[in-house]
């Protein structure tokens, strides 16, 4: 054992876990952190962004593309309290990011020193972050940090990935005590996610894919977290099964393979929803059936379960059977369980069923969702039409190119038109929906990924939430890009305004109050102005040179682009929110309008 102040012990640990980066935001409550943190920063890297949450929407990022958690810090009070919101993204989206919070000295405790939260219970922050995280951890004395830290990443790799809290009094960072540091790997040897399915149920599962006449697959974010694209793929091919996605999980099938069908829900792809809703056994792989995905369960939109029979597959207990009912429920990672499937094929040999008639089917809903929308990526239209803005982007930004989709209507229409052919390549906050995800979370792609180009596309109010993230950008030489979608105003929730309460709309378009003529911001002004090159786009063919300026040009770059806001993506399935009447797909009128 050696004398280690408490920052040294957590510093020390980082860099034996590999951490390479800790982003965050000074404060009084960490100084003591800071300080070891320079005496480290030859091995790991600090980041200072410009408001807190930023800090955790890059971590939550990182972590998607690489699978290595980095470390936040915020100071006590406001600091991080403002984390709030974008660890309930990484949580809902099951993001492992380690959130180290500053707080008032244990000398100090329940005598509401400045910034303390005391009114119910002493330095109480844990309780307030205690619904967005897997565990949080108050080490009260510097020999309480290694059993905080071994056991704290444990927590956040275990199982279903999700953030973790280390609140830290300032003076545990500067007091001294004899420790051991931990070593990860003693303390983590083993201690995998990828446990097998039961092996009966497994078996019960592929003979009911088996003797199936319409057998589907349903391939959610749990297949790229556990990296088992390629199992997915095999085995999609060998039973010649079609293949849908969760929005959440477009990149765990090639959109261009014969087989892939596209993202299922409320703004997914006709033939994924149709399928879906006729199939009669599903095979669902790490979703969780959220209601924009599943059409807010209403009956026989996007499913009908039952009749249809569900196997469904998750690694988290607490999902299997949390809104539809399975035949068959496997605890289990998607790459084992797949591999284990796929062993069981290779010694049963023998031919396939035959479906000829169920692929002509899902043929014929292809060919009429690719009627209706083909024309619309040529449209010369202005405003311009988002089909057109969102095919510029596939045809311009390389197939390897990580875009993120912050939330808004823009989401929407990424999810229903844009191509993904591998894992990763479209990262979005979806279970929590917090905006400025995106917008942030571009620099963690970027810090993950240097070599590749990073693309944020968000809405105008999105961006307007965060654009600090402009001077981080430029400060560390950060070339990541931000497509601003322009369509003034949070037009997905006007949209909503229009549809259920008459026509009526309220704080929801941005404009002048007295002239009512809509009012935006000057993007791209506001982009040089940080330092940061920048565009504005108003005509159809300059996206695609406008866009290609932007990646070529080596530095943050902001490229606004006016949309038409009164074109809405195609409904295809049904969302409720009662008592309110349910939103019915309307895709099947326009076909017979044709």
């Amino acid at each position: 054992m050696a004398a280690y102040r408490g920052a040294d012990v957590i510093v020390e640990y980082l860099i034996r876990e590999g951490v390479p980066y800790a982003v965050g935001l000074c404060g009084h409550g960490n100084i003591g952190l800071l300080d070891a943190l320079y005496r480290r920063r030859d091995e790991i890297k600090t980041i200072s962004v410009k408001h807190e949450p930023a800090a955790v929407h890059m971590a939550d990022v990182y972590y998607r593309l690489t699978g290595q958690p980095l470390a936040t810090f915020t100071s006590c009070g406001p600091g991080s309290a403002n984390i709030v919101m974008a660890l309930a993204c990484a949580m809902f989206d099951s993001s492992a990011v380690l959130a180290i919070t500053g707080n008032v000295p244990t000398q100090q405790f329940n005598r509401g020193a400045f910034q303390e939260t005391y009114r119910h219970y002493q330095a109480e922050f844990p309780t307030v972050v205690r619904p967005y995280v897997k565990r949080s951890y108050q080490p009260t004395r510097v020999d309480m940090l290694p059993i905080a830290l071994r056991d704290g990443f444990r927590e956040m790799l275990g199982g279903r990935p999700g953030p973790v809290n280390l609140d830290v009094p300032l003076n545990v960072f500067v007091e001294e005590a004899e420790v051991e540091v931990p070593d990860p790997g003693l303390w983590r040897a083993g201690l995998r996610g990828d446990a097998a399915g039961n092996p009966d149920a497994v078996a019960q599962a592929l003979d009911m894919l088996l003797g199936a006449e319409r057998p589907l697959v349903l391939a959610g974010n749990g297949v790229v977290a556990a990296q088992a694209t390629e199992e997915l793929r095999r085995l999609a091919e060998e039973l010649e099964i079609p293949v849908a996605t969760s929005p959440m999980g477009k990149g765990a099938f090639d959109e261009r393979h014969p087989l892939a069908l596209g993202a299922n829900g409320r703004n997914g792809t006709y033939q994924a929803n149709m399928a879906a809703r006729a199939c009669d056994v599903l095979l669902a792989l790490g979703t969780r059936f959220d209601d924009r995905a599943a059409s807010a369960w209403l009956p026989g939109v996007s499913y009908g379960i039952p009749p249809t029979r569900l196997i469904q597959v998750d690694i988290d207990p607490g999902e299997l059977g949390r809104n539809f009912p399975p035949a068959v429920g496997i605890l289990g990672d998607a790459r084992q369980v797949l591999r284990q499937m796929l062993a069981l094929v290779e010694a049963r040999g023998g031919p396939r069923r035959a479906r000829a008639e169920w692929h002509r089917q899902i043929a014929d809903w292809k060919r009429a969702w690719e009627d209706v929308r083909r024309p619309y990526h040529r449209s010369d239209a202005q405003p311009i039409r988002p089909e057109r803005l969102v095919a510029d982007l596939r045809r311009v930004v390389p197939e390897d190119a990580v875009v993120l989709a912050d939330v808004g209507v823009h989401h929407n229409w990424l999810v229903q038109e844009l191509e993904v052919r591998r894992p990763r390549t479209l990262l979005q906050s979806w279970g929590f929906g917090g905006m400025g995800f995106a917008v942030c979370g571009v620099l963690g792609a970027k810090l993950a990924t240097p070599d590749r180009p990073t693309v944020a596309v968000s809405g105008d109010g999105g961006f307007l939430m965060a654009p600090h993230v402009l001077a981080t950008a430029v400060e560390y030489d950060l070339p990541a890009v931000w497509v601003v979608w322009n369509n003034y105003g949070f037009v997905s929730i006007r949209d909503l305004q229009l549809g259920f309460f008459g026509g009526r709309e309220l704080a929801t378009s941005f404009a002048y109050d007295k002239s009512g003529q809509l009012y935006s911001p000057d993007f791209a002004a506001l982009a040089r102005s940080f330092g940061a090159e920048g565009w504005r786009v108003e005509r159809p063919d300059d996206i695609a040179p406008t866009l290609e300026a932007a990646l070529a040009c080596g530095r943050p770059a902001l490229v606004e682009v006016l949309v038409d806001r009164e074109v809405r993506p195609r409904a295809t399935g049904g969302w409720e929110l009662p008592p309110l009447p349910p939103a019915l797909p309307t895709f099947e009128r326009e076909l017979r309008g044709r």
